[in-house]
């Protein structure tokens, strides 16, 4: 049995995870959560780091998944914590020094987004929740928070990636980060080859039980 840590994206809350936790769950595992500090202006990175760990306490047979934005968090709390494995489901992987904020220039991410035409994609329901059945998008845009301006302004404070084995996850039918330019990101960045799954930018809550199934391999490897 393992814990997993679920560190949601920018602007979103630990609601956006239920639909995994609940299929995790049923197999035995445990499931944390928590809602980052990003609803505060004056909240840091660390914070967000902080607020992961608090929630984790004292558990152990950690693989610790970071979503989106929340890949600025998971190697922090990776770097923390007994973790035995990192995910990064489509997730901004930053390097040292590196700025949220200044990231989608640092990347590339904006050219390759105007190249694949999603850069005028502005209905979230199009680009961010095109395949999660409508009511749950509805919930989920409900739940929308707003981000913290300084966690995006100030440099990501590790000097070095987490010595731990790390995967990262393309979606396959992402209309926000176009899947190629996170193909290239994680050959570049980390170094190894993604694995994939079918489904948008919001696989938790389109295809839970896959990304279970996904997860879930990762400890028997």
């Amino acid at each position: 049995m393992a814990t997993f840590v679920l560190i949601h994206g920018g602007g979103d809350s630990g609601w956006a995870w239920h639909l995994l936790e609940a299929e995790l769950r049923s197999r035995g595992h445990e499931t944390v959560a928590p809602d980052l500090p990003s609803d505060q202006p004056s909240a840091r990175l660390s914070d967000y780091a902080d607020a992961v760990v608090e929630a984790v306490g004292e558990r152990r047979n950690l693989v610790v998944v970071g979503h989106s934005y929340g890949a600025f968090t998971a190697p922090l709390v990776a770097d923390r914590l007994p973790v035995e494995v990192l995910v990064l489901l489509a997730g901004m992987i930053p390097v040292p020094g590196e700025r949220p904020d200044d990231w989608w220039e640092a990347t590339g991410c904006n050219r390759a987004r105007d190249a694949a035409g999603l850069s005028t994609i502005e209905d979230p329901f199009e680009s961010f929740y095109h395949d999660v059945p409508r009511h749950l998008a509805e919930e989920a845009m409900r739940r929308e928070r707003e981000e913290s301006s300084r966690a995006g302004s100030e440099p990501w404070p590790l000097t070095v990636w987490p010595d731990l084995p790390t995967k990262f996850i393309v979606c396959k039918d992402d209309r926000f980060f176009p899947p190629e330019f996170f193909r290239d990101l994680a050959r570049t960045r980390l170094g190894i080859v993604p694995d994939e799954i079918s489904g948008g930018h919001c696989v938790a809550l389109s295809r839970p039980n896959e990304l279970a199934d996904l997860l879930e391999g990762y400890l028997q490897r």
